[in-house]
């Protein structure tokens, strides 16, 4: 009996030692691997912390860079206020582009007095590009969230709601590019000449410097262009048919009388009728 009892305890006390040495591995495994884990989330939370501290700061310094770049650029909005309108960034780049490409159009353009151009021609545009011109201060909201509305509708970036006022920044003093520092600057140089300049300047700078068609900017002439007129001459008619052709002068105008351009005229001339 003794010697069957005594291998049993044996058994019996081996295995409890068995088990409790994996008990103790397990204890003491979990603490190691708790520890591990702390050490990592401390690590972890050491790393955010110096990414936040680096962006932070080089956050600021592009944010310095791009505030001395503007200080470069910054327009003189005193002298933007008076005399002859100057020549935009767009004729001027139109000018680059001929001297490389001999085919194209000569430069038309012919800057002149807001006395000197068709109360028809300044209200069709007005109509046809920014309603809300002489109410907002330089940005349309209303018109921006209809854009948006449109283009999530059709799930397209079709239609855009820049005002008179963006759209004569953007050609006097940037470019066509799509980039979003440009678009950034844009926005600062119109809040900016909103509050220096008077609407009725900023509505004869457009004037002369939209573009109607290929190598041809301002109202005076595309008047003559288009009509044989000065601006001052321009009828009703002429005058819608002109701002119909913005902002596709090149494919849809008073020569091409696309279908396009003749629809888009008929719409501004109804406007036209409730505007007055």
């Amino acid at each position: 009996m003794n010697a069957v009892v005594l291998p049993y305890r044996m058994l019996r006390r081996f295995f409890r030692k068995l088990s409790w040495g994996l008990r103790w591995k397990w204890i003491t495994g979990g603490a190691r691997q708790q520890s591990r884990s702390r050490k990592q989330q401390q690590t972890l939370l050491t790393r955010s912390r110096r990414i936040f501290s680096w962006s932070w700061r080089i956050g600021l310094l592009l944010l310095a860079m791009d505030a001395f770049y503007l200080m470069l650029i910054w327009p003189d909005w005193s002298a933007f206020k008076h005399g002859p309108v100057a020549r935009s960034e767009f004729i001027k780049l139109y000018q680059q582009q001929r001297k490389q490409d001999r085919n194209l159009p000569p430069l038309q353009w012919r800057p002149v007095r807001m006395a000197d151009i068709s109360p028809h021609i300044q209200k069709a545009v007005i109509v046809a590009e920014d309603a809300r011109f002489y109410t907002h201060s330089g940005f349309d909201v209303i018109a921006l969230k209809d854009a948006m509305d449109h283009n999530i509708d059709k799930l397209e970036m079709k239609y855009g709601a820049s005002t008179i006022s963006q759209q004569t920044v953007k050609n006097m003093f940037f470019s066509a590019s799509r980039n979003p520092l440009r678009k950034w600057h844009e926005l600062v140089f119109t809040i900016s000449m909103e509050f220096f300049v008077p609407k009725k300047r900023i509505l004869e700078t457009y004037l002369n410097i939209a573009e109607f068609g290929q190598g041809i900017f301002g109202v005076e002439a595309a008047a003559r262009f288009y009509f044989g007129i000065s601006a001052e001459q321009l009828t009703l008619q002429q005058a819608t048919e002109l701002a119909a052709s913005l902002p596709s002068p090149k494919k849809h105008n008073p020569k091409t009388r696309t279908r396009y351009f003749n629809r888009r005229a008929a719409k501004i001339q109804r406007h036209l009728d409730q505007y007055d």
